[in-house]
């Protein structure tokens, strides 16, 4: 593990160490200065003792890491993503956009062990922070790779059974992402019965459109539900032919993943049902217009 440069927190509102990729012989009081004025060009992480956080700024927080339970989803929305398996419950092959701490991959690699795991990141320094974040080494099941998302998906091959997107930068959603192309590639890419699923936050204005794209492109096979805790949306599309939940079997089939998985999944399905039956995600299309 390289060693890294430990800095108090300068934060008022986030108090213990600031991790950073910097060399020893770095400036404490400048670097304090470009963390406070927004200024520091890196990804940092903070830990407080108690959990470690990866941050592009002190205000849009990207990941969070319990130090007593390092391969949990400690994000609502992260958990929120993985209702996919309600739907895609045996996935082979997983890509997941965007790593930010690995929250995510590390869930997917611990407790699916059967499933195939591409990460891709643009920002090598993201991924420089992988083992202050405890990822696994790369291997038979696990590959992180430096590279744009959008280009990646563009010359992947067929067969994707779940992609999953949490891709953002100091201003929002990953703009590489958020236009038709991305989407009509993503189509491509995925499995008869694939599944995407995209974690939307930020500045609505950095994703407006994007959920109607979802919908033109997955001819209305769109799924979206609020995240109140975090502030976020998180999407799911569907390239199934006439995709139709059977909603009574899936509340029940919530119960048996809830017991296998440890996440709410009963809340999960009540939530999508209820979105779906309110039209949020034409609601939110239409918004975005």
């Amino acid at each position: 593990m390289t060693k890294l440069y430990e800095l108090p927190s300068p934060f008022e509102n986030e108090t213990g160490t600031i991790l950073l990729h910097e060399p020893a012989w770095a400036r404490a009081g400048e670097l304090r200065a470009q963390l406070l004025d927004e200024s520091y060009p890196k990804p940092f992480v903070v830990d407080d003792g108690k959990s470690r956080f990866l941050y592009f700024n002190v205000r849009l927080m990207q990941s969070e890491m319990s130090l007593k339970a390092p391969n949990d989803l400690a994000i609502r929305y992260t958990q929120k993503m993985m209702a996919f398996l309600l739907f895609q419950p045996r996935p082979k092959r997983i890509v997941l956009i965007g790593l930010g701490g690995g929250s995510l991959i590390k869930f997917c690699y611990h407790r699916m062990p059967g499933t195939q795991l591409t990460a891709v990141e643009l920002d090598p320094n993201v991924i420089a922070f992988r083992d202050t974040f405890l990822l696994p080494a790369d291997g038979p099941r696990l590959e992180i790779l430096q590279a744009d998302g959008a280009e990646f998906i563009a010359q992947a091959e067929k067969g994707i059974d779940v992609l999953l997107v949490d891709a953002f930068d100091k201003t929002g959603f990953a703009p590489s992402l958020a236009n038709r192309e991305f989407f009509e590639n993503a189509f491509a890419k995925l499995a008869g019965n694939g599944v995407l699923v995209i974690n939307l936050a930020g500045e609505k204005d950095t994703y407006a459109g994007l959920i109607g794209e979802a919908m033109h492109v997955f001819d209305d096979q769109v799924i979206v539900i609020s995240v109140p805790d975090d502030g976020n949306h998180v999407l799911y599309a569907f390239k199934e032919h006439w995709f139709e939940p059977r909603w009574r079997w899936l509340h029940n089939y919530a119960k048996e993943l809830r017991a296998k998985f440890g996440l709410d999944f009963p809340a999960f399905v009540h939530k999508m049902e209820r979105s779906t039956k309110l039209g949020l995600a034409r609601r939110e299309a239409l918004r975005g217009r």
